[in-house]
């Protein structure tokens, strides 16, 4: 996860270079823990997740405290699942590992418990693809470290390593809920901003 990342007027986040936005989902709510100066590190916030082929970013409609946004490698992601309570809304929980500075210690940073509360409309088109989407990330990503440990090449995992993943077939093939309020991204948002980030940890750069 990264605290916070980059967003672009409108609130949408700064796209890395080769990133693709699968959908945007208003109306939840978001809950994470052990974040630096919130309430005992818990946050809660509602506002709009967009997911994309690297990573899912909640925005929050109205900032708390320092919280603003919150980032997640969808390879970082694990633990992952669907609950459907029966007196409360349906939600995705799961753990998201943290996007550590190559100058820090790992041991400096926690891994975090989120949870995502569809509080408003069903949750039909997104939660199939969520889990769609990470399971082929994790499939290609397993693919690359094979590769790497047959070439006697060290394999590292970095967060954008799942930008390589088919992400149009899925998109083209979604299942579409009517009672989701979910939108899909039939093509990439543009306009807004010309730059990409090409790391987690820079500011943006030019294409």
């Amino acid at each position: 996860m990264a605290l916070n990342p980059q967003l672009m007027p409108n609130g949408m986040p700064v796209p890395f270079v080769n990133e693709m936005f699968v959908l945007v989902r208003d109306g939840v709510e978001f809950e994470v823990d052990k974040i630096p100066g919130g309430h005992g590190g818990h946050v809660k916030a509602k506002g709009v997740i967009y997911l994309s082929n690297i990573r899912m970013v909640f925005v929050a409609s109205k900032p708390v405290e320092n919280f603003v946004a919150f980032d997640m490698p969808l390879l970082y992601i694990h633990a992952e699942k669907f609950n459907q309570p029966i007196f409360h809304c349906n939600n995705i929980s799961g753990q998201v590992e943290p996007v550590v500075p190559e100058n820090e210690h790992r041991a400096l940073y926690s891994t975090h418990s989120f949870k995502i509360l569809f509080k408003e409309g069903g949750c039909g088109t997104f939660v199939p693809l969520f889990l769609n989407l990470i399971s082929s990330v994790r499939q290609y990503n397993r693919q690359m470290q094979q590769a790497a440990e047959t070439a006697a090449a060290a394999p590292r995992v970095g967060p954008l390593q799942a930008a390589q993943t088919p992400v149009d077939e899925m998109m083209r093939h979604a299942y579409v809920d009517p009672n989701d309020p979910t939108k899909i991204y039939l093509q990439q948002p543009s306009g807004e901003s010309q730059l990409r980030r090409r790391a987690y940890h820079s500011s943006a750069a030019g294409h």
